[in-house]
């Protein structure tokens, strides 16, 4: 009996011990029990998850922040629209082509054409190229709004190649001012088309950085055109080779333009919804189908109401400021002389005693290729007035300098 009692108390506390961990008496008196010592690691052990949930919720921060970083290096939302701009950025390709095609090879064109020694003449042949852009531009409006943006392009290349084989075949100066002249009414046009068609194809976020691709083309066109006036300053005849290799990017526009889209804003202007919508799903996405649509109805109508407005409204309020603005920007960039500079460089640095005017052009060529560059990479993140104001006060610094020491340039160019 008193082995039986002996045997029977150490029994009573071990469901005590075992169901300990759940009552809130236990905790608050580990000392009654003997085996009290487990107590602190529970304790430790809910210390420790406390700590871990601590630790977990900034690593999840960190990782939807470093998803979100990702998603923004990793942003393609302009891709598909990419390969339509690139095709629709030939044309200022041929644009800086034919402004630095005459850079290197005037003197031998001068020579060959007899005109050789007229400064006159030679300015001529170089800026009747500017004459026929300007009556280009001027229909082009009307050809976009009748024919549409990819037929527009595909009826311009047939003046840019005729007036590259015709500057090529030329054999006095009444041929090559013709072959310039046709050249610059295709110019003309897409100087005004390529922006329309880009702002128009490229979606909103993008809009900025896929603009920059047609100045980007035109660095690209005076880049090549200056490669290729390298060799005339050795070879008299080399000139017309670079004119019948300017009809080439012509027929690749020409071709280019069957495979890329149409302006949805004119399909929607023609009354092709269906298309249009198509076009908008595939380059901007599903959820901007109606809103795009909605704007571009939204503009149409506004269009149709304002049949009776005049070109003499911006110069009334509160149009005026704009027009001025814009206005003044494009004219005062012209009086820059970026464009003698682009045309006659290599004569300049041969009059200053450069042996080579044409590879001296060409680090011209790399430097404006440069700044375009940096523009489409901070365009839609600093802004256009921000760039604006930074690269026409680096202009006027540059300017001022090169105005401060004219007399040193002179001084060099008499003694070699």
């Amino acid at each position: 009996m008193w082995v039986a009692t002996v045997l029977h108390r150490p029994v009573v506390p071990v469901p005590l011990f075992f169901t300990s961990h759940l009552s809130p008496k236990v905790l608050l008196k580990p000392k009654t029990f003997r085996f009290g010592f487990l107590l602190p690691s529970l304790k430790l052990k809910a210390s420790a998850t406390k700590k871990q949930l601590q630790t977990q919720e900034p690593d999840n921060e960190d990782l939807h922040n470093q998803e979100k970083s990702d998603d923004q290096i990793f942003d393609l939302g302009w891709l598909p629209t990419f390969p339509h701009v690139l095709v629709a950025s030939m044309s200022n390709f041929l644009f800086g082509y034919h402004i630095g095609v005459m850079n290197g090879p005037i003197v031998s064109i001068a020579r060959e054409l007899g005109f050789e020694g007229d400064p006159i003449l030679e300015g001529l042949v170089v800026s009747i190229f500017i004459a026929g852009a300007f009556i280009g531009s001027l229909s082009s409006g009307s050809l976009v709004d009748k024919l549409g943006c990819r037929r527009t392009f595909q009826i311009d290349t047939i003046p840019l190649i005729l007036g590259a084989i015709v500057s090529a075949q030329a054999h006095s100066l009444n041929e090559i001012l013709l072959g310039r002249f046709l050249v610059g009414l295709g110019i003309g046009v897409n100087t005004v088309l390529v922006p329309i068609y880009i702002s128009e194809v490229a979606p909103t976020k993008y809009r900025g950085s896929l603009g920059t691709l047609s100045h980007i083309g035109t660095c690209l066109g005076i880049i090549f055109s200056l490669c290729l006036g390298i060799p005339a300053e050795h070879d008299p005849h080399w000139w017309r080779t670079m004119f019948y290799i300017a009809s080439m990017p012509g027929f690749l526009l020409a071709l280019g333009m069957q495979f890329t889209v149409e302006s949805p804003r004119w399909l929607c202007r023609v009354g092709d919804m269906k298309d249009a919508q198509t076009i908008i799903r595939n380059l901007w996405g599903d959820s901007e189908v109606d809103k795009a649509i909605e704007e571009f109805q939204s503009n149409i109508s506004n269009d149709g109401t304002d049949v009776n407005s005049r070109w003499m409204q911006l110069l009334e309020e509160p149009h005026s400021r704009v027009a001025f603005i814009g206005g003044a920007l494009f004219v005062l960039q012209q009086f820059a002389g970026i464009n003698g500079v682009l045309y006659f460089s290599s004569l300049t640095f041969q009059d200053v005693g450069i042996a080579s005017g044409a590879l001296a052009s060409l680090f011209v060529g790399l430097t404006n290729f440069a700044g375009a560059l940096c523009a489409s990479y901070l365009m839609d993140t600093q802004g256009r007035r921000r760039l604006l104001i930074g690269s026409y006060l680096g202009m006027v610094h540059i300017h001022l300098c090169n105005w401060s020491r004219p007399s040193n340039w002179s001084h060099n160019s008499r003694t070699q």
